[in-house]
This record gives C-alpha cells, structure tokens and sequence, in this order.
C-alpha cells in the first residue's frame, strides 16, 4: 500500500514538473515573441519617421539642384512625352545671376502661404519695415480667410496661387486634375479680392520627385494660361520640423549671397511662429547689406528649375 501511494506522489511530482517546464516555455515563448514583436515595431517606427522626413523634404524643399541650365528633362513615362520634351531645358542656376563683387542683391521674401495668423503676424512685421513680399496662397474655408487675403492686396503684396487643395496626390494625378485645381484657385481669388493672379507656384516645386505626371505637361498648361510661375534658388530652412531664428538668418544670407536675383522660400503655416520671430532682424539685416527687397512682378528675373520658354 505505502508502495503504491509512493508511485503516486512520484507521479503526480512529475506530472507537476513537466507542466512548470510547460509554463515556463509558454512564458518563455510569448516573452520572446513580445520582444521580437517590439524590436520590429521600432525598427519600422524609425523607418517611418524616416521616410516621412524624406516626404517632407520632398513636399517643401523639392527642387532639384542642378549646376548647369542646359541638362535636358529624360524622365517622362511614355515615348511620346520623352520625344515631346527633348528639348525642356532645367537648371536651377543661371550663370548670368551669380553675383559678382559690387553687384546689388535683388531679394525677393516669398512665402508658402497657408492662412492664418501667423500671416497676419507677417504682414504686420512687412508693414513695420515697409517692404512687400509675395504670397502663394491656397484655397482655405477657414473664416477670417477673406480678410487676409484681401489685405494682402490692399498692402500692396504680390498674390500668388498655389494650388487650390494643397493636395499632391490631387493635384498631380493627371493633367485636367491640375487645370480643375488651377482654375478653381484662380477663381476663388479673384471673387476674394477682384484680381486675377498672374503667378503660380507648384507645390514641392517643379521639380519635385512626386508627380506621376511629367512636369512639363503642368509647365505647358501654365504657359498656355499666360501664368508664369516661381521656383526658389533660397530656402529659409522653415519646411523643417524644427529650427531656430538663427538657422533662417545663416540659411537666408548665405544663400543671397550667391545670386543678383534670390527668390526666397519661406512659410507662414500655423507652426511657423519662429518665421515670424525671424522675419524682423532678416528684413534688418537684409537692408543693412544694401539688398534691395521687393515683390514679384513683370520685371522680376524668373528663377525656374525647368524653363518655362523651353516647353512647347
């Protein structure tokens, strides 16, 4: 009897033991699983964030710097546009605008407009320094919108369109997309203001990396609404997620530096307070250099990455 009762203790000892090794490897196994499962998602967080930095730079800072003005635009996606636009033209840089010693810097403040009150802080600090600037707007039904984009008119400011959606995968998604958004920004405008827009700015630049669509395509339709547009040969630095006064100080007047003509890109979203609190001592700096500071009109020299006169 005591045998018997002994061999069942033992039993039941090792039935516990294997379930303990049982537990320990589910808990072992799930533990591992948990950590690998957290390894994956901060390696794929880190690519994200990545991947959305480089869309960002795409979006905001998407010109593509080229030395020379005579590279020929090879990336359209039939054979039909590549022979249409052989002989599109590109280039950021014109020989003939790199300053030289004894040159007067012709600066030109334009900004990525999208309404709000740091515009209206902007206009307040143009208005201190007596300079105009140049505003590529977009269409907004935010309230006070009229407001603004009428004042910037009535101070003399240089109106500008870009884009009516702020949409790129909108407004880059085939040729009547584009001249749907054009025309109804171009309207919207002129019902805001009683002034048709003569200038235009391609989000991300008409360079930029994202349309599906060759760039010219857009370029030609600009071209066939007698609109010329603006690119940027000067980048404030302000698209970034974070930076300082200083950054657009240095990034500005290094820039300026090079060229008689600089087309300055800044921004006046609604994080773009330090823009703002730049803007003053830029203007100020600016002006104790001898640079000279105005709006974009008919007499401006045109920076464009591809040269609008090249599409046919």
């Amino acid at each position: 009897m005591a045998t018997n009762e002994f061999e069942l203790q033992e039993q039941q000892r090792l039935r516990r033991k294997r379930i303990n090794r049982m537990k320990t490897g589910i808990i072992m196994t799930i533990a591992i699983w948990m950590l690998a499962s957290l390894i994956a998602i901060i390696i794929l967080s880190v690519q994200v964030i990545k991947l959305n930095h480089q869309v960002s730079d795409i979006m905001e800072n998407g010109m593509v710097a080229d030395d020379t003005s005579s590279d020929t635009q090879a990336d359209s996606s039939t054979e039909k546009e590549e022979n249409r636009f052989t002989d599109v033209v590109t280039g950021i840089d014109a020989k003939d605008n790199f300053a030289e010693a004894g040159d007067t810097h012709y600066v030109y403040l334009t900004f990525n407009s999208v309404p709000g009150e740091n515009t209206e802080a902007i206009l307040d600090v143009l208005a201190q320094h007596e300079v105009k600037a140049t505003f590529f707007v977009v269409g907004s039904e935010e309230e006070g919108v009229s407001d603004v984009y009428q004042r910037i008119v009535r101070e003399g400011h240089t109106i500008g369109m870009h884009s009516y959606s702020n949409q790129y995968s909108l407004i880059y998604s085939s040729t009547e997309a584009f001249k749907q958004d054009y025309q109804k920004l171009s309207d919207y405008i002129y019902e805001l203001t009683g002034k048709r827009s003569e200038y235009y700015r391609f989000p991300g630049g008409s360079g930029n990396a994202i349309s599906n669509v060759n760039m010219a395509e857009f370029v030609y339709i600009l071209n066939q609404e007698q609109i010329t547009y603006y690119d940027w040969n000067v980048s404030a630095g302000d698209a970034a997620n974070s930076y300082t006064t200083q950054d657009i100080l240095d990034n500005v007047l290094e820039g300026i530096s090079k060229y008689k003509t600089s087309v300055v890109l800044l921004h006046d979203g609604k994080n773009k307070s330090t823009t703002v609190e730049a803007l003053g001592s830029l203007i100020e700096q600016l002006k104790s250099q001898g640079a000279v500071i105005l709006p974009i009109d008919e007499d401006t020299n045109v920076i464009q990455y591809i040269k609008a006169e090249s599409v046919k």
